[in-house]
């Protein structure tokens, strides 16, 4: 089982993980570790994969909501009633409750505030990010008794920027935003094409924000196949589906 930490986040009372997809029991395009209840995998080994994570991770529960690239951000105290809810990002005062974040190619970012015991997740893909789901995490962080000056954040495996070519309207939009967003990104090989730089601006987002602490693992989803599913991998090879890997902290 791959589970990459990142020392900022090390803590004798949390425990997290980036899980990559080996060391669980799924098969064929979803081998091994997909912890995705939406792909088409058989749910009875989705279960089992995340079970691992959950045993693993030493949590009485994980949960994860049900990601729409938006920039909304819930408190959490109790595992789901039910639905689970549409959003991006989650924070818990509460031990026990792992929060995961699934992604396949979008970057998982966790964050903690050691001294408040609060921690939280953020599923930041390019539209969440642009839209503002770190700062909404880190207010719902704030809602629970956490201070940003002592929030640690670590950006997760996503898709690297030497694979992420996008077109001119994406590109547009970004320097819509904010002119100097032209540094993440770099001309493609095709006309009015460019590669953006997803972890840098998810990291770029959590300085503006007032996170003085981040680390990015810099670890590329789509480069590395035996590792770590990628959406976009699978889709330039008309796959149908892939499956998703989880990260995850815990307040133990």
């Amino acid at each position: 089982m791959l589970v990459l930490k990142s020392p900022n986040l090390q803590s004798s009372h949390i425990a997290h993980g980036f899980f990559g997809r080996t060391g669980g029991v799924s098969e064929g395009a979803y081998a091994s570790l997909n912890c995705g209840p939406g792909s088409d995998d058989d749910p009875a080994k989705v279960r089992e994969n995340r079970n691992r994570v959950r045993d693993t991770l030493g949590a009485a529960q994980l949960l994860t909501a049900y990601q729409i690239h938006s920039a909304d951000a819930v408190a959490v105290d109790k595992p789901w009633d039910g639905e689970r809810p549409r959003a991006d990002g989650m924070a818990t005062a509460t031990p026990g409750i792992a929060l995961g974040i699934l992604t396949a190619d979008c970057a998982p970012v966790l964050f903690a505030d050691q001294e408040a015991r609060v921690i939280g997740a953020a599923h930041a893909g390019w539209k969440g990010a642009i839209g503002g789901i770190v700062e909404s995490t880190i207010a719902a962080m704030e809602s629970l008794g956490a201070d940003r000056a002592r929030i640690k954040a670590a950006v997760g495996p996503c898709i690297g920027q030497a694979n992420y070519e996008v077109g001119p309207e994406f590109h547009a939009q970004f320097l819509a935003a904010d002119p100097t967003n032209a540094r993440f990104f770099i001309s493609a090989e095709r006309p009015e094409h460019f590669r953006f730089d997803l972890e840098a601006y998810v990291v770029h987002r959590l300085c503006a924000a007032g996170i003085g602490d981040v680390a990015a693992l810099s670890a590329c989803t789509y480069g590395r196949e035996q590792d770590f599913y990628s959406f976009r991998r699978a889709t330039h090879r008309k796959e149908p589906d892939n499956g998703r890997q989880i990260s995850a902290i815990v307040l133990t």
